[in-house]
């Protein structure tokens, strides 16, 4: 492709919770206070997937004013069915714009006849249209998110004229192993973590390839794609 393909859309929804690691250890979670780079992606993967392509989120906008609420949950028990109490703190009517393209995914060199550019970005803009083709959740299974086409530097954001906001160490996403662009580290699933700061309501998030802090967690095979028996070039994955 000679120019990537930029797509732009706006999720939002009642709650939102892109949980915090450290918070899950004792079996309660704590948001952070903005969407990570992996949650917008897997957003958009929710709008329209193929591994053919890979996506990534150039910056997101902050909309509305970051809140939280606190509520009272009743997890069941790992080992048993029996209940807990946990308190989960969610962010609160959230509204985000996002950007981003999709480029070929290189490591997919069995899907190569799939990469027609305008039938994936034709796909795309429509799925967008109608609201994704799957299920959008806003960093966990029960907030609800909903997407509507929009134009990104169009609107009204809560944190224009509001200057820098640093939010320090926090996740930005996980590199699995069919989107390694290091040759060294082929078969290697890896965390990345960044420090995020926002301009007058916008985040402007580096490349994977680009975050200075990973963790390798081990080797990991990929997926293998067969057309016509998991992979059909003009359907979905099975």
């Amino acid at each position: 492709m000679d120019k990537p393909n930029i797509f732009e859309y706006k999720v939002y929804g009642r709650y939102a919770l892109f949980t915090d690691p450290i918070t899950k250890v004792g079996g309660e979670k704590f948001t952070y206070q903005i969407p990570t780079y992996q949650a917008l992606k897997g957003i958009t993967e929710s709008i329209y997937w193929k591994p053919t392509i890979q996506y990534y989120i150039d910056e997101v906008r902050i909309v509305n004013t970051i809140r939280t609420q606190s509520q009272g949950i009743r997890p069941i028990h790992y080992n048993d069915s029996k209940n807990d109490l946990s308190i989960y703190t969610y962010l609160k009517d959230v509204e985000y714009d996002v950007r981003g393209h999709f480029d070929w995914n290189e490591n997919r060199k069995d899907l190569i006849n799939d990469r027609n550019e305008n039938k994936h970005y034709e796909i795309l803009q429509r799925m967008i249209a109608k609201g994704g083709r799957r299920d959008i959740f806003l960093g966990s299974r029960e907030c609800q998110g909903y997407v509507e086409p929009c134009k990104f530097d169009e609107g009204h954001s809560d944190y224009e004229g509001k200057g820098t906001i640093t939010f320090g160490i926090m996740l930005h996403g996980i590199t699995y192993p069919d989107e390694v662009t290091d040759k060294s580290k082929k078969g290697t699933m890896s965390v990345r973590l960044w420090a995020p700061k926002m301009e007058n309501g916008i985040i402007r998030f580096p490349k994977p390839e680009e975050c200075t802090i990973v963790k390798d967690i081990g080797k990991r095979d990929m997926k293998e794609f067969i057309s016509g028996v998991n992979f059909t070039e003009g359907g979905d994955i099975r």
